[in-house]
């Protein structure tokens, strides 16, 4: 968790993740890790990295957009939140930027065009990249008074927690990078 120092010192987490703790009271954002694209005094965007859709494939959104490529090996799309599900978004390594790119930090890129997506196709786009449809958005101050009710957990984390495919569970993997075994925490946590 992230402490501000001085408490009239505004905190934001963009370029951070947000885990699920046990005691998330909502359902649709349980086991969620959550990546933090935007978050100012107006609010969040994240965008779960957490489940993938039983729904749709990449190859799936390429062929609704008669987008053709012969040589990209399907992948899955995660669910990225429940606003705006029909909504895609690339999140991607760095070394790809469009106009419309938003560039968060020095950590990775989110960028909705479909420009990214014929360019991922003609393998000219990110060397990185996931694809998610939705995204999870918090109003001017209600992320930080989620924090508060014990639901999430706010870690730094690492731009490479994206782009894991090999972890069957994302949201295990991250509690455990941070050597924590989320099947000893509890649902309820404390607050000082």
């Amino acid at each position: 968790m992230t402490y501000a120092k001085d408490m009239d010192y505004p905190l934001y987490f963009s370029g951070q993740f947000l885990l699920a703790t046990p005691g998330m009271a909502d359902p649709r954002f349980a086991r969620s890790i959550i990546a933090i694209c935007s978050h100012d005094e107006h609010g969040a965007l994240g965008i779960n990295i957490g489940e993938t859709s039983t729904d749709i494939s990449f190859n799936g959104i390429l062929e609704q957009f008669d987008i053709e490529s012969d040589t990209l090996e399907d992948r899955g799309v995660f669910v990225g939140g429940p606003v705006e599900v029909h909504r895609g978004f690339i999140l991607h390594s760095l070394d790809f930027n469009l106009s419309d790119t938003l560039q968060v930090g020095d950590r990775w890129g989110l960028s909705s065009s479909l420009d990214i997506l014929g360019a991922i196709a003609k393998d000219r786009g990110p060397r990185k990249w996931i694809a998610a449809l939705g995204y999870s958005g918090w109003g001017a101050g209600q992320l930080e008074q989620e924090l508060t009710q014990n639901g999430w957990s706010v870690t730094q984390g690492e731009p490479e927690w994206l782009y894991e495919t090999e972890a069957k569970d994302k949201w295990e993997m991250a509690w455990k990078a941070q050597g924590i075994d989320p099947g000893m925490l509890s649902g309820q946590f404390g607050s000082a």
